[in-house]
Order: C-alpha cells, then sequence, then structure tokens
C-alpha cells in the first residue's frame, strides 16, 4: 500500500511549518505547490488524501483525480473557490476553519469606517496640496454619535465590528436570516429587513459568504437606496458589491467613501474603475492578518487534515 499523501496547492502565509509536522505524525508524504491553474491544481492533487487549499481552484475535475475519500481542508472561511456540490458527488470531504483571525477582521473594518467618517483621507490630501482650511477639504462630516451602521449578516465577525463601533456611539442595525431577533438584540444590533438596514446605514459593512444568491447582491439599485453620502465596507467577498456600480456612486457622490479588502478579481485589476475614485481605502485581502491569526489558521487546518488523514470526524465540516 502507497503511503498516503499530504499537498498544500497553495499559500501564502511564508511557511508550512504545522502543516509539515502534520504529514509527519500521520506517516504521510508532503508536497506543497503554488497553483493557480486548474491543470496544475489537478497534477499536484492527483492521488492526495488531504489537500489543505488557499485560492487555487477545486473543480470537478481537481476532486476527480483525488483518492477516493480524500478531504479538502480550506484555508479561511470562504470556499467560492471549491466546488461543493462536485465534492458531494465525488465523496471528497470538504472543511474550512470559521473561527480565526474574527479581530483582525472586525479592527479592519472598524479602521476603515473610522478613518473615511473622519475623512482622513480628504484631509491628508488637502494638507498635501497646500490647503489648512477644514472647510475646503470637507463638507458634511457627520459625528459618529449620529451614526448608523447596517450590517448586512451578523457572524461573528460583525459581532465584534458591532461592538467596536458602538464604542463609539453608533446605532447598529443589521439583517441576517440565520439570527434570531433575540440573539442580534443581545448583540447590541436591532435586526430589521435587509430594505431598511439599506435605506438607514451611514455606513454598510458586509459580512456574509460569495454564492450564488448573494453575487452583486449590493448593486446600483442597492447602493442607490442608501443615505446620500454613505460609506460601504467589505471585508467579506469582493463579488457581493457591483464594483462597477460602486464606482459610479462613488464619482456621482451616492457614496462619499469605501473601505474594501477583498475585490471580484484579485489582484485588482488596473484598469479597475475603483483606481480612480476618491476617497477609497483599498487593502490586498489583508484584514485577516496578524502574526497569531496567520500561525492560528496554520495550526487548525492542519489539525483538519490530520483528522482526515486519519478518518476522524471533521471540526468544521462542509460535505
Amino acid at each position: 500500500m502507497s503511503a498516503r499523501r499530504l499537498v498544500v496547492t497553495d499559500q501564502a502565509f511564508g511557511n508550512t511549518r504545522h502543516e509539515q509536522a502534520v504529514a509527519a505524525a500521520a506517516g504521510a508524504t508532503f508536497a506543497e505547490h503554488h497553483c493557480t491553474g486548474e491543470d496544475e491544481t489537478l497534477a499536484a492533487v492527483a492521488g492526495a488524501h488531504a489537500v489543505l487549499n488557499n485560492f487555487a481552484p477545486m473543480t470537478r475535475r481537481v476532486m476527480a483525480a483525488m483518492a477516493p475519500g480524500a478531504v479538502v481542508v480550506r484555508y479561511g472561511v470562504g470556499v467560492d473557490n471549491v466546488d461543493l456540490a462536485a465534492a458531494r458527488d465525488l465523496g471528497v470531504r470538504v472543511c474550512n476553519v470559521p473561527d480565526y483571525g474574527i479581530d483582525e477582521v472586525a479592527d479592519h473594518a472598524a479602521a476603515f469606517s473610522l478613518a473615511l467618517s473622519r475623512r482622513l483621507l480628504r484631509f491628508d490630501h488637502g494638507i498635501r496640496a497646500g490647503e489648512w482650511k477644514i472647510t475646503a477639504m470637507v463638507d458634511g462630516l457627520r459625528s459618529l454619535r449620529d451614526t448608523t451602521v447596517g450590517l448586512i449578516g451578523m457572524g461573528r465577525i460583525a459581532r465584534a465590528y458591532a461592538a467596536r463601533m458602538a464604542v463609539f456611539g453608533c446605532r447598529i442595525t443589521g439583517h441576517d436570516p440565520y439570527v434570531s431577533d433575540a440573539d442580534a438584540s443581545a448583540a447590541g444590533i436591532t435586526p430589521l429587513p435587509l430594505e431598511q438596514v439599506i435605506a438607514g446605514a451611514n455606513i454598510l459593512s458586509l459580512h456574509l459568504p460569495l454564492t450564488p444568491q448573494t453575487r452583486h447582491m449590493i448593486g446600483a439599485a442597492e447602493i442607490a437606496r442608501l443615505p446620500r453620502g454613505a460609506i460601504v465596507i467589505n471585508c467579506s467577498r469582493g463579488g457581493l458589491i457591483d464594483e462597477t456600480a460602486l464606482a459610479a456612486a462613488l464619482q456621482a457622490g451616492q457614496v462619499s467613501g469605501a473601505g474594501l479588502d477583498v475585490f471580484e478579481s484579485e489582484p485588482l485589476p488596473a484598469a479597475s474603475p475603483l483606481r480612480g475614485c476618491a476617497d477609497v481605502l483599498l487593502s490586498p485581502h489583508a484584514a485577516f492578518y496578524s502574526g497569531a491569526s496567520v500561525d492560528r489558521l496554520q495550526r487548525l487546518a492542519a489539525e483538519e487534515a490530520l483528522r482526515g488523514l486519519r478518518g476522524e470526524p471533521l471540526r468544521c465540516a462542509l460535505t
């Protein structure tokens, strides 16, 4: 019987010490790759019993090449690069790591919100352009105590972000069909229908997965319903927002600022209209990042791979 195989399709963490330790503990061979396309991913995982995956495409064709009963562990929360329906058909177990980096992402979203609410970009650019008069740099500066933060999605990260914004006196509203009104209220969030959350949000922050149902859920019509001058924050998944519609709203002043850590195409294309918009803070899908959070992510993912290699129940199974 050939040795079991643990494969890392791709990673951006700089080392794979946890993953290599797990392979040794299971008596499995270890291989690390930097796959981006389907063909090279298929070649990397052929015959693999456990796969640790970041962004490489886990398609039906790729997973069909894996060993029977194999496990795919997705580094992180989202699994939009994994064909879950195909995994179920093929008997491939899939899991994710939903409970790392919660504070880091909440901090990042709050940092975006505070910087844009206080118009720090405009002040900075104004001074660099030779201005020193406040009214020449900004107008309509809203107190945080007069600000309503609207959440779409009320999971762990959304609640941590809400707690941070509540400290500054913001009113918090939210919509999530999977969270009860009682649980939302206990977290200090006023539950409302989606349309009311959008219509009342001076800051709209997204906290939900990317699925066929949520793709472009914030489009031109939804943006038009925001209060004029609203701020949009997205540290979740880029495809949730129609970026062309958002750029047009920024240029028209319907949206006064945006903090974006994720994009429909990553890296952000050079031709993206968002690059030409003022009052936009961009970061490279880094909201999750700290030394501690990355180490925890890799450790938890590696532990799931070990359970998969041993045929044990997975901690965060999705299929």
